[in-house]
């Protein structure tokens, strides 16, 4: 991610000039910032170059602009999650914006999402569009990180994930995307959408970058409880190349009856590529697809509508009405469907990893069901039609949200309407640096995430 730079190629002012004069020319058609600090961004990057200058190296982010999904506090600034009623300035920095800056990497600015981080668009910000058409939506909640990484209008980006909504636009916008394992990456200075599902984490360009930003901002927080106390591993020993004695199990049953053909083919040649690896291919059906996914909507209903609870109630006018129809379902769920929901996450882990990772060490699965939709196929359904479309795609991807483990999504080609499509990677708790190795030796022998949208 910053090689140029460490080398002395290129500088972290010119970088930054070039990503703002990218930002100014096609913010207007992308719509993927909510503001950005160019006066900030500049100074910070001349402050990167004098520390290099001076001998004082802080690793491969120095210098790296960057931009982060509008959920994050930095003290000083407003934070929005995509709403309106949350307008005072934030007290505070996130801890995993401060590890990000402390290791010397360039803040551009805030970038759009959906409307509280969760509903598919946005009244108040406007849509993120598509890089490579701006006819088909990018997907969310973290709309606006996966097209500004597409577009190059960021070198990389910090989304949130509760059900997909990293992974959903990464595969939406060709780029690689993780949600990391519950509890690897501290919340705090996070305005959350669940407390009990939401994860951190990168939107970049390849597995090699995912790999170096996670290293950055993973490990406990004696400020976050919810982190676990594990050793963060040298994710750069996991991109070795090769597969030999690695075990893949494709993902067969629920989870894939209802992907669409052309998705399918390229996923197929994927795992082909993975088998050309070394790594020996089994099919597996993961259980409990349909149940878990169940669950995760209700920690995320009930618990969503709780914490946007005193906006419904003082502020309903700054709420548009769509949103507020989506958190009123948090108030119909019973409490003793909520407490089962959490009580039942241990056992049905335990079932998950007895079933899948007795067999292989990474599940190979979808994370879109269908090529990406069209603005116009979404504005104009009907809800009936909606929850349809929705619910193929949020299937592939809720469930490991709820069982908290790690899922990424990696570019594996494109469907006949020119948009991206991608395979999801996903492993036991803490298991990142195996989905690494797996991605990363895909892409060694790929070019999908070197593609780039022509604007």
């Amino acid at each position: 991610m910053g090689r140029a730079l460490a080398s002395g190629d290129l500088t972290a002012r010119a970088l930054t000039d070039a990503h703002l004069e990218r930002i100014e020319r096609l913010q207007p058609t992308i719509n993927c910032f909510i503001s950005w600090d160019a006066a900030g961004a500049r100074a910070a990057a001349t402050r990167s170059d004098r520390d290099r200058s001076d001998g004082r190296r802080r690793g491969e982010l120095q210098g790296v602009p960057l931009a982060h999904k509008d959920v994050f506090h930095r003290e000083g600034v407003p934070v929005t999650s995509g709403m309106r009623v949350l307008d005072a300035p934030a007290t505070f920095t996130a801890t995993a914006i401060n590890r990000l800056e402390r290791l010397g990497a360039v803040n551009l600015g805030r970038l759009n999402l959906d409307e509280f981080a969760g509903l598919g668009t946005n009244e108040h910000f406007g849509r993120c569009i598509n890089p490579w058409n701006p006819e088909h939506i990018c997907g969310g909640s973290s709309s606006g990180p996966g097209a500004a990484v597409a577009a190059r209008l960021a070198a990389g980006a910090l989304g949130s994930d509760a059900g997909g909504s990293i992974r959903l636009p990464a595969a939406m916008c060709g780029v690689v995307g993780l949600k990391p394992t519950f509890g690897l990456v501290s919340r705090r200075g996070n305005v959350h959408t669940t407390w009990s599902v939401d994860c951190l984490g990168p939107l970049v360009r390849s597995v090699e970058d995912c790999a170096l930003v996670l290293q950055a901002i993973a490990g406990p927080d004696p400020e976050d409880p919810t982190t676990a106390g594990v050793e963060i591993p040298d994710y750069g020993r996991a991109l070795v190349g090769d597969l030999r004695g690695i075990t893949v199990a494709r993902a067969t049953g629920s989870l894939l009856s209802v992907v669409d053909g052309e998705v399918v083919e390229a996923m197929d040649a994927a795992l082909g590529r993975l088998r050309d690896l070394g790594a020996e291919v089994v099919d597996v059906a993961v259980p409990n697809v349909e149940r878990l996914n169940d669950l995760q909507q209700v920690l995320t209903k009930a618990e969503r509508a709780t914490i946007y609870s005193r906006a419904l109630r003082t502020r309903p006018d700054r709420v548009s009405f769509v949103a507020r129809s989506v958190l009123y379902e948090g108030f119909l769920i019973p409490a003793t469907r909520y407490l089962e929901a959490l009580s039942l996450r241990e056992a049905l882990l335990r079932d998950h990893l007895a079933a899948v990772h007795a067999e292989a060490d990474v599940l190979f699965a979808p994370v879109i069901a269908t090529p990406v939709p069209e603005v116009a196929e979404i504005e104009t359904a009907d809800a009936d039609e909606l929850e349809r479309t929705f619910t193929k795609s949020a299937g592939c991807v809720r469930f490991a949200s709820y069982l908290g483990i790690p899922g990424m999504s990696v570019p594996c080609g494109f469907t006949k309407n020119g948009l991206p499509t991608a395979f999801q990677l996903l492993g036991p708790p803490f298991s990142e640096a195996l989905l690494f190795r797996v991605g990363h030796a895909y892409q060694q022998t790929t070019d999908w995430h070197r593609s780039a949208p022509s604007l």
